[in-house]
């Protein structure tokens, strides 16, 4: 076992998951994924294997079939995998937020209806909040929700506590077309009076749908991939939902106004695991430059005996173990019940630009071969640049962090 970005305290259950997890990733994953990645192919058959090790049902509580594992586990999984593809820890990652969401926030109905089947790998979850006009700024949402009380119900067509008719243009969902339940933050302002607070008047519903591309139900309608620089395989689409009709029992938790709030919860899971795969992708790209160091030679030696390559890996190895530090507190402030906005925050900023560094250290290391489609590290190269975007920009996860900043330490003068 490598020595960086080791974990204290882990249990015996902890360590024996994630050697599985491990042993899975460089077995079933490194091999494989710079050919799917380069053919922009859904890793199917890896999806399938993390299913069959439970992986879906990892943070899900036992009484409904999942492991009942806690964030840390979950996010130690995620640095693992995303070692070997950071494309499978998105697939995950959605999946778990919207599964989290359901468990702090569902009503018993709804988690009886959904969590045994996300924890199967049967529903994969995904969830929305961007828009073509917006990211960052999601008091900006414009989709919205009205309220129609003839509605027919989710299952008979009788009527049963009414309908919501949602209208509007989502953006960037991760998991958009093989998903099968997408978390949607629109605007609902019934029940609310003009000049409500943005963040108040805004509600998640519960969008069941058929995975696949072009109308998966009537009024919603998943346009096709949209093709990116990275972050490949898995598929990243837009959600247009015309006049779409959802029953009142799919608000989640029952009650319209609480959206904004379920889904910084969510968030703040969602940049535990960016920092995780941040460290992991970190973590391979220093494996890959400390071993191509150790197989160039250069005037007569090995590049790894020049002091201007050690430097290199001195800086690298430093990155991978800081980064791994502060997910783990990250993580764990989150298990223990605390409020960890600002640990996450700094995790996901530090780990996403550490990232960036550390492969691009690992790229130039490799010299011009890093530069072809043959290595590994041209694949993390045009990886890595997502992390600075995902779950928030570095600039937001700054200003999250200045703010938090000065509420603790408040001046009282």
């Amino acid at each position: 076992m490598a020595r960086l970005a080791q974990t204290a305290g882990l249990t015996d259950v902890q360590q024996e998951i994630l050697s599985t997890v491990r042993d899975f990733v460089d077995k079933e994953i490194i091999p494989v994924a710079t050919e799917l990645e380069h053919r922009d192919e859904y890793p199917q058959q890896i999806v399938d294997g993390l299913k069959e090790l439970g992986l879906f049902g990892l943070m899900i509580p036992e009484e409904y079939g999942g492991l009942g594992e806690s964030l840390l586990t979950y996010a130690l999984c995620v640095e693992e995998i995303a070692r070997g593809w950071m494309s499978v820890s998105g697939i995950i990652n959605t999946h778990f937020i919207v599964a989290y969401m359901l468990k702090q926030h569902g009503t018993q109905e709804q988690k009886d209806h959904f969590l045994p089947r996300m924890a199967a790998g049967d529903i994969r979850g995904a969830f929305s909040m961007s828009e073509p006009a917006l990211g960052s700024d999601v008091s900006a949402i414009t989709s919205k929700a009205v309220k129609d009380d003839g509605g027919p119900s989710r299952s008979s067509g009788a009527e049963s506590g009414g309908a919501y008719v949602l209208n509007g243009q989502k953006m960037w969902l991760t998991n958009g077309g093989t998903s099968s339940l997408v978390a949607v933050l629109v605007r609902s302002d019934e029940g609310h009076p003009e000049g409500t607070a943005p963040h108040k008047s805004m509600t998640t519903f519960l969008v069941e749908k058929e995975p696949g591309f072009g109308e998966v139900r009537p009024g919603l309608t998943i346009p096709g991939k949209i093709d990116k620089m990275g972050y490949k395989g898995v598929d990243t689409t837009e959600l247009i939902m015309d006049g779409l009709r959802i029953p009142a029992d799919r608000v989640l938790g029952g009650v319209t106004g609480r959206g904004f709030y379920q889904m910084m919860d969510g968030v703040e899971v969602g940049r535990v695991n960016v920092a995780a795969r941040g460290c992991g992708v970190a973590q391979r790209a220093f494996e890959l430059g400390v071993r191509y160091a150790q197989q160039r030679h250069t005037f007569g030696k090995q590049i790894a005996h020049h002091q201007a390559i050690q430097f290199k890996l001195a800086e690298m190895a430093t990155k991978v173990e800081a980064a791994h530090a502060m997910m783990v507190n990250a993580a764990r402030k989150k298990d223990s019940g605390e409020r960890n906005d600002l640990e996450a925050g700094m995790a996901k900023y530090l780990a996403s630009e550490y990232c960036k560094e550390v492969v691009e250290d690992a790229f130039r290391i490799h010299g011009g071969y890093g530069f072809s489609k043959e290595y590994e590290i041209e694949r993390l190269y045009r990886e890595a640049p997502m992390l600075l975007i995902g779950e928030g920009t570095a600039e937001i996860q700054k200003m999250i962090i200045g703010r938090r900043l000065l509420e603790e330490y408040r001046f009282q003068g």
